[in-house]
């Protein structure tokens, strides 16, 4: 997909232009990414907000060593909330938990809920499946330790953007093959699924933040210790997942000229024609990220206020049966 400066909403040009050529230096070769990674650890590592409780767990993981976790929850905590475990993005190659905290105090604030979110490993350090085992390391974490976080058990959620978002639909894959959690939502926002890049927006593309050589260096990052190329577990690539049925229902909104846009859109459609209540909101002229990029621009607001309005009713209506 060839994207010209006309096609990008208005308010988008100008940040998408100065931090998509930010990107492109930091996503060009594999160095780039393992420098970030660490900038990225000191600078973001210890974040705090004014507006949460946020505390730091470190769970020990079943095959040895520990994960560090960030707890969230409202200053005015309440019973009875849903527990969601939210993943950061980055490409699968970098960022931290605290990247997020202006997420969480959306969430937060807008329902009844609290959030763990955990400092996954990144490619960067070792490829899949580590990041995912992680993941899934936290979700059985917040299922074991939801009466003492005041968490409803039915009642438990995942969710992230970009690679989180990918992160989000392997980690339900996942729960609903092992048995081990019911998860009653997901909201997979804008997800890096799909590694194979055969569609029509992921080809080609030249789009700020978040393009086809950005992509491709992603994917070749994370699945990097796979033998088969041609046989990606669909654990680490969900779009390669055949049977959609017995997952949660799902949210998720895209910009039509990012490369995830065609991918993000076969997710929902999949879950609908497996019959899970499944929805997806359109924004033209939008790239990757554009909400975090640009919060303050008109169309960044709508998403956001569509995000958390669909948020709402998750908590408010969607319990694991």
């Amino acid at each position: 997909m060839k994207v010209t400066s006309d096609m990008i909403d208005r308010e988008l040009r100008f940040r998408g232009r100065i931090m998509g050529l930010f990107m492109n230096v930091l996503f060009f070769r594999e160095l780039g990414l393992r420098i970030t990674r660490r900038l990225a650890k000191k600078v973001l590592m210890g974040s705090r907000s004014d507006k949460l409780e946020g505390r730091e767990v470190f769970i020990d993981k079943r095959c040895g060593g520990k994960l560090r976790v960030r707890v969230y929850r409202s200053l005015r905590p309440a019973e009875k909330a849903a527990g969601v475990l939210w993943m950061h993005g980055g490409g699968y190659a970098v960022g931290a938990p605290e990247m997020d905290i202006g997420y969480m105090e959306n969430l937060i604030a807008s329902a009844n809920c609290v959030i763990v979110s955990p400092d996954y490993t990144l490619s960067t350090e070792k490829p899949y499946p580590a990041a995912l085992e992680d993941c899934y390391e936290a979700l059985l974490w917040l299922k074991e330790n939801a009466p003492a976080l005041g968490i409803r058990d039915d009642q438990l959620f995942v969710g992230g953007l970009s690679a989180g978002g990918g992160l989000a639909v392997a980690v339900s894959l996942m729960a609903r093959d092992k048995g081990d959690v019911n998860i009653a939502f997901m909201m997979p926002l804008y997800p890096m699924i799909d590694d194979m890049m055969d569609t029509e927006s992921a080809r080609n593309n030249n789009a700020p933040i978040w393009n086809s050589h950005s992509n491709k260096l992603g994917w070749n990052m994370y699945l990097r210790g796979l033998p088969d190329k041609d046989n990606v577990p669909k654990y680490a690539a969900p779009a390669r997942e055949t049977d959609y049925s017995r997952l949660p229902p799902a949210y998720t909104f895209v910009g039509d000229i990012e490369p995830f846009y065609n991918e993000t859109l076969a997710l929902i459609d999949n879950l609908q024609k497996a019959g899970v209540p499944a929805k997806v909101d359109v924004y033209e002229g939008c790239y990757h990220a554009f909400d975090t990029m640009c919060p303050n621009a008109d169309i960044s607001k709508q998403a956001t206020g569509k995000m958390l309005k669909e948020f709402r009713f998750a908590v408010e209506n969607h319990f694991a049966k």
